[in-house]
């Protein structure tokens, strides 16, 4: 009866349009009134959930997202990656998927990513002859990679739901090549759907063109390098690297591009505090909702569920992942990131799946929900900026979708994918 309660509540104060962050609190405290547990214990969950010092990093890496979304740095690495592959048939459409794998690198956030290239692409291919329809459509599923390609605010989110133990470096390094193979294959779907439509060639600029572009953009490039570099070297915990590169994309905006005015800079200032906020108190509510998943031992009866089922692994992988699908469609990222890990992990464990692994099959399952109705956070702003319907675009879109559930599947099924670069590294 309390699991019903908890649940029952939640969703009705969400469906009378509370955001998230406040119906879990609100249906943990419920809850607890029910249970006859004293209030205080839920906001000592909250309080607790917050107080930790890995979180700081959340902070540095929304604010040098938003310096770099408005610095600049998009439109050097549109133009870096036209010289090297715009002279495709179609190109541009492949431009956009190895932009938003470099600006994934940077941004670290999928929303950024389509709000920052979107902003450029979607014109661009416009005035090129794109229909509306592709563009929005190559530009909202290739921003996942912003959730894969570390640094990712996301993969700290799941380290913390999962209770600590995960190194966040090692979920950085997972991300790495599932984030490449995502893109290659909506790379290779772009390619498709443009040869079938008969979109134009571009025409080579020459390798000077490309070295020169390529000159331009490497200090935005650097920002990941920086970040990353000092991690795996030791350099750097990731919570002072966050920082590091908080500094470094100031720099670079300021002193090299000097695009960054004081209005970007205080504007790039006010989003990141409240983005900071909004996923501070998301957070918070969410170990407090948490508590009572393990309290009613939720995991175990989801595991039963399953095997009652099926007992093969491969149905039950399966089944995991379909779950995940559907809550993505419905849900936020990051709160379904903090509420659904502790319900799939331990099964996902139970299973014999190595946490890293998990961790990237929820990262790309959560992604995809984001560029899917009712809930497409990157959908609604990729149709916001292009000024069309999402009706016109979500017949058209199957085939991005198809690209990324393989990416899914071979991720889900090869170990090796997610595992490999972490091992070899030593973490």
């Amino acid at each position: 009866m309390g699991f019903a309660i908890l649940l029952g509540m939640f969703f009705l104060i969400t469906l009378m349009g509370v955001p998230i962050a406040f119906a879990l609190g609100i249906a943990a405290l419920v809850t607890a009134l029910y249970e006859g547990i004293p209030e205080l214990i839920v906001f000592q969950r909250i309080v607790g959930g917050i107080n930790v010092f890995s979180l700081l990093a959340i902070p540095f890496f929304i604010f040098a997202g938003e310096v770099m979304m408005r610095g600049g740095i998009a439109l050097r690495l549109v133009r870096f990656a036209e010289t090297l592959v715009g002279q495709v048939r179609g190109g541009l459409g492949v431009v956009n998927v190895l932009t938003s794998m470099l600006f994934g690198g940077i941004s670290g956030s999928a929303v950024a990513d389509t709000s920052a290239l979107g902003s450029v692409m979607i014109p661009m291919m416009r005035e090129r002859g794109y229909d509306d329809d592709y563009t929005v459509n190559v530009t909202v599923t290739s921003s996942i990679a912003g959730v894969m390609i570390p640094p990712s605010h996301n993969m700290i989110l799941y380290a913390l739901a999962a209770g600590g133990g995960i190194s966040i470096t090692s979920l950085f390094l997972a991300g790495v090549v599932p984030g490449v193979l995502m893109c290659i294959c909506l790379a290779v779907a772009a390619y498709a759907v443009a040869v079938r439509r008969g979109y134009p060639v571009g025409v080579f600029p020459g390798w000077r063109a490309v070295a020169v572009s390529g000159l331009v953009a490497l200090p935005g490039l650097l920002t990941a390098v920086v970040i990353i570099g000092g991690v795996i070297s030791g350099v750097f915990t990731v919570t002072e690297s966050a920082a590091i590169g908080a500094i470094y994309a100031l720099l670079v905006t300021v002193l090299f591009y000097r695009t960054l005015t004081f209005r970007l800079f205080w504007e790039s200032v006010t989003q990141a505090i409240r983005t900071t906020a909004m996923v501070m108190i998301l957070v918070g509510t969410a170990q407090a909702f948490s508590y009572f998943i393990a309290l009613y031992e939720i995991p175990l009866l989801i595991l039963q569920a399953l095997r009652a089922i099926s007992e093969n692994k491969i149905v039950l992988l399966l089944l995991i992942n379909l779950s995940l699908l559907v809550l993505g469609m419905f849900m936020d990222m990051g709160a379904l990131i903090l509420i659904a890990t502790p319900v799939f992990l331990p099964v996902a464990r139970a299973l014999e799946m190595d946490p890293i692994q998990f961790g990237m099959i929820l990262m790309l399952n959560l992604g995809l929900g984001l560029t899917t109705p009712p809930v497409g956070g990157c959908l609604f702003v990729g149709c916001a900026i292009a000024k069309v319907r999402m009706e016109s675009v979500l017949g058209t879109i199957w085939p991005f979708y198809l690209a990324i559930l393989v990416a899914l599947m071979l991720t889900t099924y090869v170990p090796a994918i997610s595992l490999t670069l972490p091992r070899l590294l030593g973490f």
